[in-house]
């Protein structure tokens, strides 16, 4: 059974970081995406980051380019997700989540595993 575990979400004031872990367990898997997505009170679940733990490739999400950073660690079968510069409207809860086949995709439902989600609140 696969099993997804974020960490590192909280309270920051705007401008400041914060660095999300997921921490994958349970399977064996070769070739996979994982990817950060977010979702706000009211809104639809989107995509923030994408990584192919395969070959590297990256997606960055037009409204965190300059201000994420998305990087892995194979062996700990760990993704993170550096977040600066962070606004207002990057609350929200964040979720990791992993695609079993296939590559970089945003579309929630390719999506086979997914975490609890960590809560990111940028205010004031």
């Amino acid at each position: 059974q696969v099993q997804l575990v974020e960490s590192g979400g909280g309270l920051v004031q705007p401008g400041g970081s914060l660095r999300l872990s997921c921490a994958a367990s349970g399977y064996d898997l070769h070739y996979y995406t994982t990817g950060w997505f977010r979702q706000a009170p009211g809104k639809e679940r989107e995509g923030v980051s994408l990584i192919s733990m395969t070959d590297g490739t990256i997606y960055y999400a037009d409204s965190v380019k300059g201000r994420f950073t998305i990087s892995k660690d194979n062996l700990k079968k760990t993704v993170y997700l550096q977040m600066n510069s962070l606004k207002p409207e990057d609350t929200a809860v964040y979720y990791c989540a992993i695609h079993t086949f296939g590559g970089l995709t945003l579309d929630v439902r390719e999506y086979d595993y997914w975490g609890q989600g960590t809560q990111v609140t940028v205010s004031s």
